[in-house]
């Protein structure tokens, strides 16, 4: 049964390589049960909800993923995006995180009906590719900046703005070590180096008094203070637009990046370049993320990571639902999960962080009125502490500059749109 639904053998694969392959994927991107309650707990959300609302959205997505689409990739709540969700939105601009969901929930409606029509291939093909490097950037100079400030590596200034902190602090350090570990276990290419990082600093905290642990297994949690929360009625205000689009954007860019990037590590692509199911992709990718606000949890997406999976030899969606039960199992350890502290997680959002600034290395260096907008938003995100307001800083600049350099007609008319849009946004209701 599973030799005719996966197509296994036409594939190249069996059984026994796809569930190692599922596994090893797992391991790689594990960390997101651990990092995404801790980052959106921030907002006042009950810790063991996000916990199963995370494990859930992901094996959600994995399954749908594995299903439908027949690819091996794996789907949880993005890094970034949960950043963007806690401390963009619901800290940053004082709404409250039912609203937020809202707006997670109507971005993945949107992506639903542009992965559906023919708007896809329009939208992508719009964006220029400097921004669309850009927004990964900066999404990772942002969480980058996360990071330090949660390892204490980094603290407030009043001269200026921020400083370094007291490195000799026990859980500053450990955070250091952990950071450490990941980028060399990392290199040797060995699975789960978030992961073995996350858990070795964890535990040498505990004989510093900075970490404990009261049990490994049991009983998932109550998910009801965050199942079917989102408040779509308020998410529909006029000045809550700019967020759902940012979700969308965002959501639609890294989707459509990741998808690409391990198509063509796997050998999906054709010979123009192009996946074949593409749309299949990206509907799984959207329905996790209205399944995911529905559980009460930040935007779903496809994990980059899914490559570790893809290397050592998946190449079907049976991969993907090894993973969604590998995740649906995770539900049974909270214990050992809600003892990671946070200094532990900081080094994995500082790694994460590492991998996504790679973006600004395929910028089109000779040509100023591609790469400065490209910076202005990598940089602005991180120092005005939004993403949204980095990307409308980024999309701004660049109709301007084109247009000036007397190249508008290099300007696709979405982006003129989406910079209108953050003009207005600015003026009015920033």
């Amino acid at each position: 049964m599973l030799e005719r639904f996966f197509g296994l053998a036409e594939n190249g694969t069996d059984i026994r390589r796809e569930v190692l392959a599922g596994l090893t994927t797992f391991l790689t991107m594990a960390y997101i049960v651990v990092v995404n309650p801790s980052i959106l707990s921030d907002t006042g959300m009950d810790w063991g909800a996000v916990f199963v609302a995370t494990c859930l959205a992901a094996a959600l997505g994995s399954l749908i993923m594995g299903l439908y689409a027949n690819y091996p990739f794996g789907l949880a709540p993005g890094m970034g995006l949960n950043a963007y969700f806690t401390y963009g939105v619901v800290l940053g601009m004082g709404i409250a995180w039912q609203t937020a969901l809202g707006a997670v929930f109507l971005s993945g409606i949107l992506f639903l009906i542009i992965s559906v029509l023919p708007i896809r291939e329009w939208l992508i093909n719009a964006i220029p590719m400097s921004l669309k490097m850009s927004i990964s950037a900066g999404i990772g100079f942002f969480l980058a900046i996360i990071a330090l400030k949660n390892a204490g590596v980094v603290v407030n200034s009043d001269a200026t703005l921020v400083t370094l902190g007291d490195l000799t602090t026990p859980s500053t350090l450990l955070a250091m070590l952990g950071f450490v570990i990941m980028v060399a276990l990392s290199y040797r290419k060995i699975p789960g180096a978030v992961l073995i990082g996350i858990l070795a600093v964890s535990i040498l905290g505990v004989p510093f008094g900075v970490a404990e642990f009261d049990g490994v297994i049991s009983l998932p949690p109550d998910p009801s203070p965050t199942f079917m929360q989102m408040d779509i009625a308020g998410a529909m205000e006029l000045g809550l637009v700019s967020v759902v689009l940012v979700f969308l954007f965002v959501d639609l860019f890294d989707s459509t990046g990741t998808l690409v990037g391990l198509s063509h590590r796997a050998g999906f692509l054709d010979k123009d370049g192009r996946i074949g199911r593409l749309r299949n992709a990206l509907v799984a990718d959207s329905g996790a993320s209205i399944g995911g606000a529905v559980l009460g949890t930040s935007t779903t997406t496809t994990y980059i990571e899914s490559a570790a999976g893809v290397n050592a030899g998946g190449r079907t969606g049976l991969t993907a639902v090894v993973i969604a039960g590998l995740f649906l199992l995770s539900l049974f350890f909270l214990p050992l999960v809600s003892a990671i502290p946070g200094y532990a997680t900081a080094p994995a959002l500082l790694f994460v962080a590492c991998m996504m600034v790679r973006g600004l290395a395929e910028l089109d260096w000779d040509d100023i009125t591609d790469t400065a907008p490209a910076v202005v938003t990598a940089i602005a995100m991180p120092l005005t502490y939004s993403i949204a307001d980095g990307m409308g800083l980024g999309f701004i600049t660049y109709v301007l500059g084109k247009t000036l350099a007397g190249k508008p007609g290099q300007v696709h008319i979405a982006v003129w749109l989406i910079a209108a849009l953050f003009v207005l946004r600015f003026a009015f209701i920033h």
